[in-house]
């Protein structure tokens, strides 16, 4: 029954709010047709459901082959890749919007671990990568609530010259499988809809730690 309803959520609302968000997006994406280099969508392999690949949706905010220049596929804060507007949406998430539409067609869920690279799935221990999506990758969830600043943290670990790539591998990958194998056994429509209002919430207050208060089960954290 959960996973009916949950169908049904996501597509009615994904629908919904695509409607309700075109004339907010719309000017947008002619913002980003007509500075930097005139990308306005960027699509990229993640790792979906049973382990298969999908495209996903986003808003541009990086240079045209940026992974393939100086930091490769990770980001710091104001990264020189960041296009005109990109470091902006970014910062407010905003470049995640379009995922609504990989939602619409099924691909994601508005609550699931968040899809990754097949190089960073590669980074995750065997028994994470068994488990990690068995359900849908999601728009949000809790590792993405308590990574919210991630790129914060990898400029961090580079400005005290440890290796960034290293530290994903040997405590974030680990860390955020910890995370999404207590959702797999915590999941509910109660525990969606309590993942939703968080990420709403920090949102608007990127500092808090309303998480630990709603969620009093989750895994520590060794760093």
């Amino acid at each position: 029954m959960y996973l009916l309803i949950k169908y049904f959520f996501d597509f009615i609302v994904s629908f919904t709010a695509i409607i309700i968000l075109l004339p907010f997006s719309a000017p947008i994406m002619i913002l980003l047709r007509f500075t930097s280099e005139g990308e306005v969508f960027y699509f990229q392999d993640r790792v979906g459901l049973k382990n298969k690949k999908f495209k996903i949706w986003k808003f541009a905010t990086m240079l045209k082959n940026s992974s393939k220049m100086k930091g490769g596929y990770l980001t710091t804060i104001n990264d020189y890749r960041f296009t005109f507007f990109g470091s902006f949406l970014r910062k407010t998430k905003i470049n995640e919007l379009p995922q609504l539409i990989n939602i619409l067609l099924g691909e994601m869920s508005f609550v699931g671990p968040r899809p990754v690279m097949k190089v960073s799935f590669d980074s995750y221990p065997k028994k994470i990568k068994n488990i990690i999506y068995n359900v849908k990758p999601g728009l949000t969830g809790i590792g993405s609530i308590i990574f919210r600043d991630e790129e914060r943290l990898i400029t961090n670990i580079t400005n005290q010259g440890k290796d960034p790539i290293n530290f994903y591998k040997k405590k974030i990958y680990p860390y955020k499988g910890e995370l999404e194998i207590w959702y797999q056994n915590n999941q509910s429509f109660l525990t969606d809809c309590k993942l939703i209002m968080v990420t709403i919430w920090v949102v608007f207050f990127p500092k808090s730690s309303i998480h630990e208060r709603f969620f009093k089960t989750l895994p520590k954290k060794s760093f």
